[in-house]
């Protein structure tokens, strides 16, 4: 099948043989944030419509320049983009399927980097990946791409409540990272974008 040949190529590329060692069906500790049963856990247990929505939103956010700045001048991406998409990934599982203290220590780590992301645009404007409006617009991009991508390639039948429900729970991350007014339905998403 094709989605088999996708999914391991990307493996191939991203060298993500390790982390398939990983069993994720059942976290260490509890449930995590989620669940088993959560909205999350159906959406991103899928790899390839997962790395679609991935590029898909690294594009999206990309078109704010401050983050592009953040992203440009504080990340290895130019380097090592398969370790900056590694780490990503790695955070993704960590909050998903991960113990609520995994999921809790991994979100700590982040807010601790994105304190010493800050710069100056070529306009002379200041930014910082901690500003709120800034993760806001990270995550809503992240979290309409993976949602997106997944009822496009994997499930068309997704409940609108499904959707509604892991928009939800995405809000819960983004706002633990600092992100506030958080959009939690299809509708308040497809309004802020």
């Amino acid at each position: 099948m094709l989605r088999d040949a996708i999914r391991d190529q990307i493996r191939t590329l991203m060298g993500s043989d390790e982390a398939a060692a990983v069993d994720l069906t059942r976290p260490a500790g509890d449930d995590g944030l989620f669940g088993p049963d959560s909205a999350s856990w159906q959406v991103h247990g899928d790899f390839t419509a997962m790395m679609i929505g991935g590029v898909s939103a690294l594009m999206l956010q990309m078109l704010h320049p401050a983050v592009l700045a953040g992203v440009w001048d504080h990340s290895g991406f130019r380097d090592d983009m398969a370790g900056r998409l590694k780490r990503t990934a790695r955070f993704i599982a960590a909050t998903t399927y991960g113990s609520t203290e995994s999921a809790e220590a991994m979100i700590a780590r982040v807010r601790r980097v994105h304190g010493f992301v800050r710069g100056t645009l070529p306009d002379g404007t200041p930014y910082s990946a901690d500003d709120p409006a800034l993760l806001t617009w990270v995550h809503v991009a992240e979290a309409r791409s993976f949602l997106a991508a997944y009822v496009r390639y994997r499930d068309p039948g997704f409940s609108g409540a499904r959707q509604d429900l892991y928009f939800t729970e995405m809000a819960d991350v983004a706002r633990r990272l600092g992100a506030t007014a958080v959009p939690e339905s299809r509708a308040a998403v497809e309004a802020y974008l």
